[in-house]
């Protein structure tokens, strides 16, 4: 529990992030402060060599330990599990993007303190986290000793033997330069092994009564300033901290040193309360911008906001650096970025966030170099982009769900294709843009092959289920390799002048539009759906009912060997097919598609439970929608899959947002135009949103009966209302009725795995207990 509340109230800018340990460090679940793009290289042994392999990986580390302040009441540690906690409680605050405590406790031998501690990873200085820290007597004199500390090399708890956790590096930082100066203390570290140098400097503005004994002391690891007072009853001390971090692969150790000084002293002059009206304005813009209302279901509400608040940390101020699966609250998957950056994270960055889109796709490009030599290396053209990383190299050594999972490139494209249609960021499209789009079309075309009927087929790939692995023409991605041909070839026409650059001439851009042409999408006739991929509806169905509910999720009690060779899904693939490309779909496919794979479906993963949200609302199956949702946006809150302890799920967060945008108000947006077909379930009364497309500020909010858009700043738009065209003008609102839908019966799902139901009206999940509030 400690260590999931540690996940949950992290704060994070996308270059810096805290988990939300107590001040004092003890006790704790998981201690973790993180920099975007800081890791340590680690071995990956083999028991046999194979062509091809990774050789080692990177793992994100624990950088140096800028939160700690300890307090001693008459010379007893305040140490929640000690003493008398008489109360207690943490706040995150999602307009002031501030972690707040308040404590009052009595030591052992009787003084009873008031603590209150105010703390926040800045957006307004991205190298910047501060902390403001009061105690006061109760009702008696008291002699309290405040110690802040910088710590590297912290220890960490064992490593726990789930394949989704993170390895546990010992000692990673090898110190380089330490010095005090007053009440300011500098560490500079550098990694053993990935040759990258840290900088970690802390200051503070001390505030107390009478005389204050202050002292300053540092070592290899640590540093630390120490205040000692008496403090009378109606007497308070307070200090402020401000914690200044810099890194480099390049840089001299003279100017990282330099670097972390000055962030230090801008951070200084702007003060603990600009910093603090500085978050607070940056996140009313954000908010106001991207806001998503829930009427009927205060639970849902909550958890949307706190997933956006989430995503927004996750990738704000990266800068050209990957989004992780754990963003920077946790170690969890080694701090690797995957193709969940690009699929579920980035397409509600777009509509909210661009610029932060646009700054995660620019990392892939710069990374380009790297995948094209992967790609080299297994011997194909174009771009190979890793599985799982964090500086560029393929960091997977089981091939079958890493680096055969090549849908990852067209997952890169079509981040692109979907960023410039909401955008109309033409200089992006032609620069970082077309880089990709054509590394990745000249993999596909190289990767797939003409039969000799002249269909494209795709074969030996793994696509989003990881239970179906190595498999001939998976249909999302063959779908999604086709919309990547289609969109290189037409971005080459677009811009001959990059085209020429990149060596495309027309005939390559003809081949990828026949390739894209005769694209192969294996169906079954005889059940009237599509294949997962070739052959899958024709596997022995997986015994769902002789399954045991503890055995779940499957990997960590099955072999995959079995698992390959069964009909049953870990998470969604063709339904996820049916929601990045479903103009390849007519209604009805869609419908039977979805009945047959929700039978299969497991969601042993937490990219699942959205993408069926979505897709469930779109055949109509509104109330199984909800519950969808339900288990996406408590996924951390409630940690519902009990890993929260290693950090937030921030794609099932950004999912959160897809199941409600996308699903209950049924956007879908490309070059063609945006599209809306909203329908709310029962336990939900009013929705309502705001949207950035192409310069313009788009309204929506949906009821049961009507849908009002507002077009609130921008030039007109045409928008399409369940197929009814809707040209809007800013200031002048358009209200459209939302035609009835024909019930249908509910889909099923394995047997055990079916989602919660939520209750209608009192918000909320039927047999959970309410997310916890600190």
């Amino acid at each position: 529990m400690l260590a999931q509340t540690e996940s949950v109230f992290a704060l994070a800018n996308g270059h810096l992030g805290w988990r939300g340990v107590l001040d004092e460090g003890e006790p704790h679940g998981l201690p973790g402060s993180y920099l975007n793009g800081v890791y340590e290289v680690r071995p990956m042994p083999y028991g046999e060599w194979a062509y091809g392999r990774p050789e080692s990986s990177q793992t994100v580390i624990n950088v140096t330990n800028g939160k700690l302040i300890r307090l001693f009441v008459d010379d007893e540690p305040f140490d929640v599990r000690y003493g008398s906690l008489r109360s207690h409680e943490r706040v995150l605050d999602f307009r002031t993007g501030t972690l707040s405590r308040q404590a009052e406790w009595v030591s052992p031998a009787g003084s009873a303190v008031r603590v209150h501690s105010q703390r926040l990873v800045s957006f307004s200085h991205r190298a910047i986290a501060a902390i403001s820290y009061e105690v006061e007597p109760v009702d008696q004199a008291v002699r309290v000793t405040v110690q802040s500390e910088l710590l590297a090399n912290e220890q960490l708890p064992p490593a726990d033997g789930d394949p989704r956790a993170a390895a546990i590096l010992d000692h990673p930082l090898a110190g380089e330069y330490q010095v005090h100066d007053q009440n300011a203390v500098l560490l500079v570290h550098r990694t053993q092994h990935s040759g990258l140098r840290v900088g970690a400097a802390m200051d503070h503005v001390i505030d107390g009564p009478g005389t204050l004994r202050t002292d300053a002391r540092v070592t290899d690891d640590a540093g630390m300033v120490t205040v000692a007072t008496t403090l009378q009853p109606g007497q308070r001390l307070r200090l402020v901290k401000f914690v200044a971090y810099g890194w480099s692969s390049a840089r001299s150790l003279e100017a990282i040193r330099d670097q972390v000084w000055a962030a230090l002293s801008a951070a200084r002059q702007s003060g603990w309360d600009n910093l603090v009206t500085e978050q607070r304005d940056y996140l009313a813009d954000f908010w106001d911008r991207s806001d998503v209302e829930v009427d009927g279901d205060t639970e849902i509400q909550q958890a949307v906001r706190f997933s956006l608040f989430h995503v927004l940390q996750a990738g704000a101020r990266g800068e050209d650096r990957p989004i992780p699966a754990k963003g920077l609250t946790g170690p969890g998957y080694d701090g690797h970025a995957f193709w969940d950056t690009e699929a579920f994270v980035l397409p509600v960055l777009i509509v909210t966030a661009p610029d932060a889109a646009a700054s995660a796709l620019r990392w892939r490009q710069h990374t380009l170099p790297i995948a094209m030599q992967r790609a080299a290396d297994l011997g194909f053209a174009g771009a190979a982009f890793a599985w799982r990383t964090i500086a560029g190299e393929e960091c997977s050594g089981y091939w079958p769900a890493g680096t055969a999972a090549f849908h990852v490139n067209a997952d890169i494209a079509s981040a692109v294709i979907r960023y410039v249609n909401a955008t109309g960021d033409t200089d992006f499209e032609r620069g970082p843009g077309m880089d990709i789009l054509v590394q990745t079309a000249r993999l596909w075309r190289s990767l797939g092959h003409h039969d000799g009927e002249g269909k494209f087929h795709i074969d030996g790939v793994t696509g989003p289920d990881e239970y179906s692995a190595v498999a001939d023409d998976n249909v999302y991605t063959n779908l999604m390799a086709q919309r990547n041909l289609l969109a290189a070839a037409a971005a080459s026409e677009q811009h001959p002048d990059r085209a020429r650059e990149l060596g495309v001439d027309p005939e390559e851009a003809a081949a990828w539009r026949d390739a894209a042409a005769a694209m192969s999408l294996p169906y079954d006739a005889a059940l009237g759906v599509h294949c997962q991929a070739a052959g899958f509806t024709a596997h022995q169905l997986w015994d769902f009912a002789a399954t045991p509910a503890d055995h779940y999720p499957l990997m960590l009690h099955y072999p995959y060997f079995d698992l390959y060779r069964k009909q049953v899904v870990k998470q969604a693939d063709l339904v996820l097919a049916m929601q990045h490309v479903g103009d390849a779909f007519t209604a009805e496919q869609k419908a039977r598609n979805f009945d047959y794979y929700d039978a299969l479906t497991v969601r042993d993963s937490s990219l699942s439970a959205c993408t069926q949200a979505v897709m469930a609302a779109e055949v109509g199956e509104l109330d199984l929608a909800f519950d969808y949702l339900g288990e996406a946006a408590l996924i951390d809150l409630d940690d519902l899959e009990h890993n929260t302890r290693d950090g937030v799920h921030i794609a099932s967060l950004a999912g959160t947002y897809v199941a409600l945008v996308s699903g209950f108000a049924g956007v879908r947006y490309d070059a063609g135009g945006v599209r809306f077909a909203p329908r709310l379930p029962d336990g939900m009364a009013r929705l309502a949103f705001t949207i950035l497309l192409r310069g313009r500020r788009l309204r929506v909010e949906v009821k049961h009966r009507s849908a009002r858009y507002l077009l609130v700043e921008g030039e007109p738009l045409q928008i399409s209302h369940h197929g009814a065209a809707v040209k809007l003008t800013a200031g002048k609102p358009s209200v459209r009725p939302i035609p009835a839908i024909a019930p249908r019966p509910r889909a099923r799902q394995p047997a055990g795995r079916e989602p919660i139901r939520r209750r209608v009206g009192d918000g909320k999940l039927a047999g959970s207990t309410p997310a916890a509030a600190g």
